[in-house]
């Protein structure tokens, strides 16, 4: 079911205070009571010799739902990371095949009304290239957001009507053969309700926790155990106040101002919707990569208006404000100590 384009050929202090730290092999935490639980791992660094091989790359895996969702959540950590040698891969669940047309300028394109999902695999390409990254498609069918009251049926074999184990084969098979170190995906509310970012969801957390069970998934490969797995933050309602304020403070007006209103309106104890389950545990400094993340959004373009709301405040106000892309740590199976400034955090020692 894998396919797959080739690869491209062409650090702040955290925000967070007063988080817990990570013991050895498990994780303290913040996520739900039935993932609290130690994570015994296979992990066992070396000490480097006069022979030893060439040090391991490291290896990050990002699992997204459509194409268009690797560019509006955490493709300039993906780009950063990329710049320095990690080798980042993007999976990618679904193709798209029932989103709609976003960008006005492209609703009466011939392309988009005849093959929306060629159209978007072509721009899924082209979004890869600016971001450095190597990308799979796992080929399952986007479920589409359902509308309406009552909801409708989700449609017959759909991403989100998988059963799981079916749903997250391929992905285990990906991580076997990719072997990543660090993988990044939703929460469980998938950043927001979508049904296939929901599943997405719980594919990355399956394959994190089976891929290095040599019981579990047989016929997918060898046994790869991953390290850490994070959940994006990409919408905190942190970095839209910060950069709210100071459009604020220097007397321009604010695109976040409606957003900001309607979280204060809808939730009466102070939560910003959805509430923080997963507090942010690890900040990237990531702002010199702004520029490839908006090249990467506006190579969408049947998904992303180019005057629209992800580039309402220019990437060099962001740098000045938040130049830093935000993730909850949920399980590691190395120790370290929060707040995190790299992903690869009590990993990159153990390499050699």
């Amino acid at each position: 079911m894998l396919t797959e384009n080739h690869p491209a050929s062409d650090q702040g202090p955290a925000a967070c205070q007063d988080l817990p730290q990570c013991s050895p092999l498990h994780f303290i935490g913040v996520f739900p009571s039935d993932f609290r639980r130690p994570l015994r791992s296979r992990f066992v660094p070396t000490a480097p010799t006069d022979n030893s091989p060439a040090r391991e790359p490291l290896r990050l895996l990002a699992v997204h739902a459509h194409p268009d969702d690797e560019a509006s959540k955490g493709a300039a950590t993906m780009a950063a990371y990329a710049a320095q040698g990690v080798e980042v891969m993007v999976a990618t669940c679904t193709g798209g095949e029932r989103g709609s047309v976003l960008n006005p300028a492209m609703e009466s394109n011939a392309g988009a009304k005849r093959d929306l999902a060629g159209l978007r695999r072509t721009e899924m390409a082209n979004a890869r290239r600016e971001l450095n990254v190597q990308h799979r498609w796992l080929g399952f069918m986007d479920s589409g957001l359902p509308e309406g009251d009552p909801l409708p049926d989700l449609p017959f074999g759909c991403f989100a009507l998988e059963p799981l184990s079916h749903a997250a084969a391929p992905l285990v098979r990906l991580v076997r053969r990719f072997r990543p170190h660090v993988i990044i995906s939703y929460d469980e509310n998938g950043g927001y309700p979508h049904p296939d970012h929901i599943m997405a969801h719980k594919v990355a957390v399956e394959a994190f926790e089976a891929a290095g069970d040599p019981d579990r998934y047989p016929g997918t490969g060898a046994a790869w155990e991953p390290l850490k797995l994070y959940y994006d933050r990409a919408f905190n309602p942190e970095r839209f106040r910060a950069l709210h304020d100071a459009l604020i403070e220097a007397g321009l007006s604010s695109p976040y101002a409606e957003r900001i209103a309607a979280w204060a309106e809808t939730d009466t104890e102070g939560h910003q919707p959805p509430a923080p389950t997963h507090p942010t545990t690890t900040q990237i400094q990531c702002g010199d990569f702004f520029e490839a993340r908006d090249r990467a959004l506006k190579s969408h373009r049947t998904q992303v208006d180019p005057d629209g709301f992800f580039f309402a405040v220019n990437a060099d106000s962001q740098r000045k404000v938040w130049p830093w892309e935000d993730y909850s740590l949920i399980m590691s199976r190395v120790q370290t100590e929060l707040p995190e400034t790299d992903l690869f955090a009590g990993i990159r020692a153990g390499l050699g």
